[in-house]
């Protein structure tokens, strides 16, 4: 019986080569060509059917990020996290990067990406004292003395499941947290002593310690979102901002203050948080990636943000902004005055007052 084409295509390719040889000269052309043109659409549609890699990426999961801020290390986090997981997925994620408040106001970052309609967000965790009051516990004042100081202190394992594992009954899972630097306070006015700041409006983050803060150094602390403060700063709605230089020269504030005085506390720090809501849908692998790249990039950008802080300073002064300090004995009084906001705001709040305590530890031991 003659056999079909792609039957006598599949009968010799299974024999030895002498065989085949031989009896491939004896099928006729027109044969062998139908016969190969079968084989061919055969393994087409099988492939079509059984690579699911091939579909997943012409169809990639997109990963939204958000950020409050532009061009800074927050901003540079989340590029090199969405390259990572793009590369480390083989594309089955495709991480698409939204700054400078793209994607609504910080609350409204906050809140879609516990919904899951944003994937990640970064940005200090003090914004997320609405979601669990502990996330402000790294930002207590006096808490730091030095860069390297802080850098231990929130590798310490102890610190860093504490900040991460917070929010998870709340739609959000702690990624990532890396350093920004110490803060300062920009004015319109120039400030000479601690006594300067008596009756000032300085703008802070939504958190209870920096509003103490201001408080204690006589002034009037005002919570603002990020991109209200430069309108805020030029209508003379607030005098001045706490905040670390990188926010004053990325945002351009120098068209509307230009005194800065390094006033070194509290050390403010960036917390990335994903949507559980996106993660936990993710098949188990894609979950590790993110979880795993996340971390890993927040280690590795540490020397890249203390390069970028450093810049930043002469990125000021080169445009013509004031950079200062306390006279000693006035930063001395300062520090007096300021480091016992933690405990003393969180003692009647046990699970703050037990957070302070724990991050307290690790700062006494990594000095």
């Amino acid at each position: 019986m003659a056999m079909a084409p792609y039957e006598t295509l599949h009968f010799c390719v299974e024999q030895g080569s002498e065989v085949r040889e031989e009896a491939m000269r004896r099928i006729p052309s027109g044969v062998r060509i139908a016969a190969a043109t079968a084989l061919v659409a055969a393994v087409a549609a099988i492939v079509g059917v059984t690579s699911p890699a091939a579909a997943q990426n012409s169809n990639p999961i997109i990963m939204k990020l958000s950020t409050a801020t532009v061009h800074d290390t927050q901003h540079e986090w989340l590029n090199r996290f969405a390259a990572a997981v793009e590369k480390d997925s083989g594309g089955r994620i495709k991480g698409e990067v939204f700054p400078a408040s793209q994607l609504g106001a910080i609350p409204r970052q906050i809140e879609g990406t516990q919904f899951g309609s944003i994937q990640g967000w970064v940005g200090p965790p003090e914004f997320l004292v609405g979601v669990d009051e502990r996330y402000e516990v790294l930002s207590a004042p006096g808490l730091f003395s030095s860069r390297d100081q802080y850098l231990r202190v929130i590798n310490d394992p102890t610190v860093r499941d504490l900040v991460l594992g917070l929010g998870a009954n709340k739609g959000l899972i702690g990624a990532g947290i890396f350093p920004i630097g110490p803060s300062s306070i920009i004015t319109k006015k120039p400030i000479h002593s601690l006594a300067d700041y008596s009756g000032l409006k300085i703008r802070v983050l939504a958190s209870p310690f920096q509003l103490e803060l201001i408080k204690r150094m006589g002034g009037s602390p005002v919570a603002m979102t990020l991109a209200d403060v430069l309108p805020a700063l030029q209508q003379g709605a607030i005098d001045g901002s706490l905040t670390t230089i990188t926010q004053y020269t990325t945002l351009h504030y120098i068209d509307a203050a230009k005194y800065v005085v390094e006033t070194g506390q509290p050390y403010v720090s960036s917390i990335a948080v994903l949507s559980k809501k996106w993660v936990d849908g993710l098949p188990p692998d894609l979950q590790k990636i993110v979880r795993d790249d996340a971390l890993k990039v927040s280690a590795d950008i540490v020397p890249y943000i203390n390069q970028f802080f450093d810049a930043q300073r002469k990125v000021w002064t080169d445009a013509g902004g004031s950079l200062t300090s306390l006279p000693a004995a006035d930063q001395a009084a300062f520090m007096a005055k300021i480091s016992g906001i933690g405990l003393d705001m969180s003692a009647s709040r046990p699970d703050l007052n037990a957070a302070v305590k724990v991050v307290m530890a690790a700062a006494a031991k990594d000095k």
